[in-house]
């Protein structure tokens, strides 16, 4: 069995793992079908599965008004933020220009988590987030394209959203999320999650599907250890310690991608990416200590549901 502390080590690491295999899930999945439509359907059933694990397990519901919070979380984090990434890619944006934009993240988080949550941000974690930013800039410099006829103020401005989006519901995951039981508030949010993306396949896309053997490893990867496996990790991280903090653990989700991809489609690995892994380690080391205690954060003490 794993002691408290040994889960703060190892789970951050296994987040960060589990979250960069959506790149490769992506990869296999969108091509055989639109992004508002695989999404629906990933979050569809992840929020059935949550529910009837919940109703089986006899999982404290929460009440209407952490209901609602649980959806707005879900609508914001899961939602608002894939679907506008996913659509912007589909519409031709390179990944790699994407990955730039949302790479941003943490520094937004970082900003709005001090006035916000009351979180107290030290120098070494700003130069974290600079660190960190110039180490994804490095692991996806590559790829960037910016003379790509997919980036246009439309593509940029909806990933920007997205971006926005997750730092949002992040935040209001660590004010008003807390005291819920975890099964059944994830299945609320997958209901809020569902509510976006539903919206974009109805009215933009075709809801067509080729159901293959890729198609269907992609969707049962995303369900099963993305949508439940990394959220429930994330949700949990979230609870713990400083969102800032936690949200420089995205800087490495690039970087690890990058090797998987090398390892399961002989992408390029060049000496410039590597220098950018180290970067990014270097910047999560930096910010990963434990802040100073800070004013109460809104929310710490409401009532749990």
């Amino acid at each position: 069995m794993f002691s408290r502390s040994s889960l703060t080590v190892v789970a951050p690491l296994v987040f960060v793992c589990l979250w960069a295999t959506g790149f490769v899930g992506a990869r296999l999945g969108m091509p055989h079908s639109e992004p508002g439509t695989f999404l629906a359907i990933r979050f569809g059933s992840a929020c059935i599965l949550l529910a009837v694990v919940s109703i089986l397990f006899k999982a404290k519901w929460p009440n209407p008004t952490f209901a609602g919070h649980a959806i707005v979380i879900g609508f914001l984090i899961h939602g608002v933020y894939l679907g506008s990434v996913f659509w912007a890619i589909d519409r031709g944006m390179p990944a790699g220009v994407a990955a730039v934009i949302v790479g941003l993240q943490p520094l937004l988080t970082a900003m709005l988590s001090g006035w916000w949550l009351s979180e107290s941000i030290t120098g070494k974690h700003w130069v974290g987030i600079a660190l960190g930013i110039a180490g994804v800039a490095l692991v996806i410099s590559p790829g960037l394209d910016l003379t790509s006829s997919g980036i246009s103020t439309i593509t940029v401005t909806v990933t920007i959203i997205g971006m926005v989006s997750v730092t949002l519901g992040t935040l209001y995951q660590k004010a008003r999320g807390g005291g819920m039981d975890i099964r059944a508030s994830t299945a609320l949010q997958y209901l809020g999650a569902f509510i976006p993306v539903a919206a974009l396949s109805w009215f933009v896309e075709t809801q067509e599907i080729d159901w293959n053997g890729e198609m269907i490893i992609a969707m049962l990867w995303a369900i099963f250890v993305l949508s439940i496996g990394a959220i429930f990790l994330l949700m949990w991280l979230i609870r713990q310690g400083s969102v800032a903090k936690l949200s420089t653990l995205f800087f490495m989700v690039p970087a690890v991608a990058a090797l998987m991809s090398f390892g399961l489609f002989d992408e390029t690995l060049l000496p410039v990416q590597m220098g950018g892994m180290v970067l990014c380690a270097l910047a999560v080391a930096l910010a990963s200590g434990k802040p100073p205690t800070a004013a109460t954060p809104l929310g710490k003490d409401a009532p749990r549901a």
